[in-house]
């Protein structure tokens, strides 16, 4: 009964890991968003275009990349 820890560990802290990492890049996506709406304001579009592509890029990677393909995927035992 003991050995089942150390096997639940190593199955929860890569899921873990994954959800942290994709709720700091998602957060950061909408950040970067936002703060490009409001360079867009200030009619600084350069900026806001870079910071538009970055958002879109971070949300990517959260929402989709890892979200998607690594937490969901693992928790219900989809193969892909």
């Amino acid at each position: 009964m003991g050995t089942a820890i150390p096997e639940l560990l190593a199955e929860l802290l890569p899921m873990a890991a994954y959800t942290i990492a994709a709720g700091l890049l998602t957060i950061g996506g909408f950040a970067a968003e936002y703060a490009s709406m409001q360079h867009v304001g200030a009619g600084e579009t350069t900026v806001a275009f870079w910071l538009a592509a970055i958002g879109c890029v971070m949300l990517y990677a959260g929402v989709y990349g890892l979200g998607y393909q690594k937490v969901l995927a693992r928790a219900f035992g989809i193969e892909q």
